[in-house]
């Protein structure tokens, strides 16, 4: 069996603009999901599948620099390729910072188009596997009793065994045991490693996923 071919949505106010995408996508061998407006794209988005995001800036209902700012607030990492007929650079700087892949202006040129697409594509991929990776970390995590993630908390901040036998008030030997408890759960064969796992839990937990 074949891959799944990779998803493009598309979202822009213009049909001509929607058909002319979807056609010149579908020959590439993507899979072309077209929407007149954003409420349009939030009621058809799979947020499971590896796909970026053509987006028009000038829309009625609501212009595609607001809808970018709405998507991060919605914690839906989907990257963003912005295509505009009336754009500036203060414009595609302000989309750019804010997390857009590119930004290109109409008519397009349909291997700029491509070109874009499929870097964006890389970024939605790597977007993917990170957050498997987290969710993978914290399946971990979730196996930790309680004592144990006090303990991990502990030995991530730099505290040896026994001043951390000290804080509990229990014996060394007891921490050693919660200590080699953790390391294995959370699938770790060093203090580095474990610092790496808190730190990236707690960049995951920050950044919504």
């Amino acid at each position: 069996m074949s891959a799944e071919p990779d998803t493009i949505y598309i979202v822009d106010d213009e049909p001509g603009m929607r058909k002319a995408l979807c056609r010149l996508l579908r020959a590439e061998g993507f899979d072309a999901r077209a929407f007149a407006s954003p409420r349009e794209f939030l009621a058809g988005y799979d947020a499971q599948t590896i796909a970026c995001l053509l987006l028009d800036v000038a829309m009625p209902e609501l212009d595609g620099m607001e809808f970018q700012q709405i998507l991060a607030q919605r914690g839906l990492r989907i990257p963003i390729v912005f295509l505009t007929a009336h754009g500036d650079i203060p414009m595609s700087v302000r989309a750019v910072k804010a997390g857009a892949t590119d930004f290109l202006t109409k008519p397009v040129n349909d291997a700029d188009l491509l070109r874009a697409v499929r870097a964006a594509l890389k970024t939605a991929a790597r977007l993917a596997a990170e957050q498997w990776a987290h969710k993978a970390l914290a399946t971990r995590h979730a196996t930790l009793t309680p004592r144990e993630k006090e303990v991990m908390a502990l030995v991530v901040k730099g505290m040896l065994n026994k001043q951390i036998a000290a804080h509990f008030g229990t014996g060394e030997q007891n921490i050693k045991i919660h200590r080699s408890r953790v390391m294995a759960k959370m699938g770790v064969l060093s203090l580095a490693d474990l610092v790496r796992a808190a730190e990236r839990l707690e960049g995951g937990n920050s950044a919504g996923v």
